[in-house]
């Protein structure tokens, strides 16, 4: 039955609203200020959303500059790296390339000087051994010929024995045509140099008496003594090509490896320039990027700060505005409802008793009200609709002359708190929004760059002990040498000493091979009478020199053996004191190196100590903001929903009584005019 009579009410209204829009301008005010509050929420919402979509923009923006800061960091603290790697080896060539420049200068001097020297020391030998060749080819000569006069006995024999020394009997050869002058001075030279030497028996001086054979036993002994210095400048110069070949040898393998090695210290020079070179490139490239990127990030944090904060003021002055509007509502609703009646409604009886039948209505749609707010705060289980209800259902109860007004200012009221609230919330979400993104952001910066200091200190750390490493290697590596070189320089010593002992040995059994021969030569040419004997003699003599042929020999191979053991002694030295100076190099290039990783990795610690002070503070108001702004019960969107939703059904409920209202006053404006005469279409 209520229902309908509501229904009939509302029939009612519809019927007299031109009438009731012409006699209540108040009303239609009220209606504008609704329609305002409305339309200034649905544009609140309307922001809310474009807001909510820039401010995801923004976020995943951000994120994707981060990523690229990161990872351009990365790359550039990669490439100084580089850069640094390539200049260390680029001067470690360097000096390595000027070290055998100056290497290769000496042994190329060195080679140049000892080939002048063996050209010289050939060509005083070629000289020797043309003239001692042609005095042993004259001797043999003269000692043919006189064998061949001997045996015939002619007039120049004759001559011969009256000759009392070598030079009259060479005259006598000369004058017969049988030696030419040339070789009578030759012989005469090698005669007169054998006197010199001291040689006892010398047959410059010699008184040949009657004995013919002496002239061809002195020039025999001459030829003997011509051809042993033959064979001795010939071993000579055996001697001294074989060590010059030797050292041309060793100071040409020098040359070419240390051609070799300039070559590929040059190859990798260029290649190690080469690179740098890229790498620079790469890093100007990069920087400029990264630096392009750390702005665009820069402006983009201002737009969307910029936007943040037009937004919260725009959410600002709209719950302002919204506050505004339901206050000048309010207020229009308690204090215009009688000047309203006596503007708008008259004061004769007929109002009189249309106000008796609003107050008798007042219970119908007070009750009407009341169960509208009543539902809908079972529905949200809101506790403040719940109370208001009850105020509501008081107010309609009560004898108040306008229960209506009451009612329409206790739902204006709750619609301004739940607006205020909305506009609250909003606020404290955008709040909430910019410090949990700012935070965030700040958080993942920090931690990028304490990640990216600990991956630079563990790397500088590594490289660190992978260098001491190395220079332990290097220095043991270096005693190693150092006692492999004393003990080199030990065994050289001892082998010079063995060689010295021994060739003092072999040259003093040589030469008293030679003396000894030389006594029985002389003995058994220069008395005839022995020659019953000469057969024994001439087998002594044979077993010494093959004595004195053993011991030439034996003394050859040691004087050779102990050059080439010195020339390989001097090699290697050289080779160890080369390899000594690079490993000293490289270990006082890597102890500098370590000690500026040491250095550098020791302030990036103290650097990475601060920013993770940083960091802690960050995490700490991140924890806060988080326990103030994260809905635990219910999201933002929920509780704007259900705020949204009771304020419709309270405009809802407070248009149905402002309907009822202007219901009644239409009414009344009816029967007054009905009063007066007048029907009301």
């Amino acid at each position: 039955k209520m229902v309908m009579m509501s229904r009939m009410m509302a029939v009612a209204a519809l019927a007299a609203t031109a009438l009731a829009e012409q006699a209540s301008p108040i009303g239609k005010a009220l209606q504008l200020l609704g329609d305002m509050q409305t339309k200034i929420m649905q544009e609140g919402e309307a922001a809310q959303k474009v807001y909510g979509e820039f401010s995801e923009w923004c976020e995943e923006s951000s994120k994707n500059f981060m990523h690229e800061i990161k990872t351009g960091k990365a790359e550039v603290a990669e490439l100084e790296a580089a850069i640094a790697e390539k200049e260390a080896t680029l001067g470690s060539l360097a000096a390595k390339i000027q070290k055998l420049a100056g290497e290769i200068q000496v042994d190329e001097a060195d080679l140049k000087s000892a080939t002048d020297i063996r050209a010289k020391e050939q060509s005083v030998f070629e000289a020797s051994e043309k003239e001692l060749i042609e005095v042993v080819d004259t001797l043999q000569r003269a000692v043919g010929i006189l064998e061949k006069e001997l045996k015939k006995g002619g007039a120049s024999m004759l001559q011969l024995k009256g000759a009392t020394n070598l030079a009259q009997a060479m005259g006598v050869l000369v004058h017969a045509a049988m030696l030419s002058t040339a070789d009578s001075n030759r012989i005469a030279a090698l005669a007169q140099t054998s006197s010199d030497d001291g040689d006892a028996g010398a047959p410059a001086g010699a008184v040949y008496e009657s004995h013919s054979g002496d002239i061809v036993q002195t020039l025999t002994g001459l030829l003997e003594e011509a051809e042993g210095q033959l064979e001795e400048i010939r071993s000579t110069e055996t001697k001294d090509l074989q060590a010059f070949q030797m050292m041309e040898q060793g100071l040409q393998d020098e040359i070419k490896f240390a051609n070799k090695d300039m070559a590929a210290a040059k190859s990798g020079l260029a290649q190690s320039s080469e690179a740098k070179a890229t790498a620079e490139g790469d890093l100007e490239t990069t920087s400029k990027d990264l630096q392009a990127d750390i702005e665009a990030k820069a402006d983009l944090h201002q737009e969307c700060m910029s936007k943040a904060e037009d937004f919260e003021s725009e959410t600002k002055s709209r719950a302002e505005e919204l506050q505004a509007i339901a206050k000048a509502k309010q207020i229009i609703i308690e204090a215009t409802g009688g000047a309203e009646s006596i503007s708008y409604g008259g004061s004769s009886f007929v109002q009189t008793a249309a106000r008796s039948r609003l107050s008798s209505k007042a219970d119908l749609a007070g009750f009407e009200v009341v169960h509208m707010v009543r539902d809908l705060a079972r529905k949200h289980s809101s506790q403040g609709l719940m109370l208001l209800a009850q105020r509501m259902s008081s107010a309609a109860h009560s004898q108040s002359a306008d229960p209506f007004g009451k009612i329409k200012g206790l739902i204006s009221d709750m619609i301004e708190k739940l607006s205020a609230e909305a506009a609250a919330d909003a606020t404290h979400k955008i709040y909430c929004d910019k410090q949990l993104s700012e935070t965030n952001e700040k958080k993942t910066e920090k931690t990028t760059e304490v990640e990216k200091l600990s991956t630079k200190i563990d790397q500088m750390t590594a490289k660190s002990s992978s260098l001491k490493e190395e220079v332990a290697a290097l220095q043991q590596a270096l005693s190693e040498l150092s006692s492999s070189q004393a003990q080199m320089d030990k065994l050289r010593s001892d082998e010079n000493a063995v060689y010295k002992s021994n060739k003092a040995d072999m040259e003093q059994g040589l030469s008293g091979v030679q003396m000894a021969l030389k006594v029985l030569n002389e003995y058994y040419a220069k008395d005839a009478a022995h020659g019953s004997a000469s057969g024994s003699s001439s087998g002594i003599i044979g077993l010494l020199e093959v004595v004195e042929s053993d011991f030439s020999k034996n003394l050859a191979e040691i004087v050779s053996t102990e050059e080439a053991a010195a020339a390989a002694y001097e090699q290697e030295t050289k080779d160890n004191a080369v390899e000594k100076t690079m490993k000293e190099k490289d270990v006082e290039h890597k102890v500098k190196e370590s000690a500026y990783l040491d250095k550098e990795s020791a302030a990036l610690s103290a650097d990475r100590s601060n920013v993770q002070a940083e960091l802690d503070a960050i995490l700490e108001y991140l924890s806060k903001i988080e326990a103030e702004c994260t809905e635990v019960a219910e999201t933002y969107a929920d509780k704007k929903a259900q705020r949204e939703a009771e304020i419709t059904g309270l405009k809802a409920a407070l248009d149905t009584l402002e309907s009822e209202t202007a219901l009644v006053q239409r009414h009344a404006v009816h029967r007054r005019f009905r009063g007066s005469g007048i029907i009301a279409a």
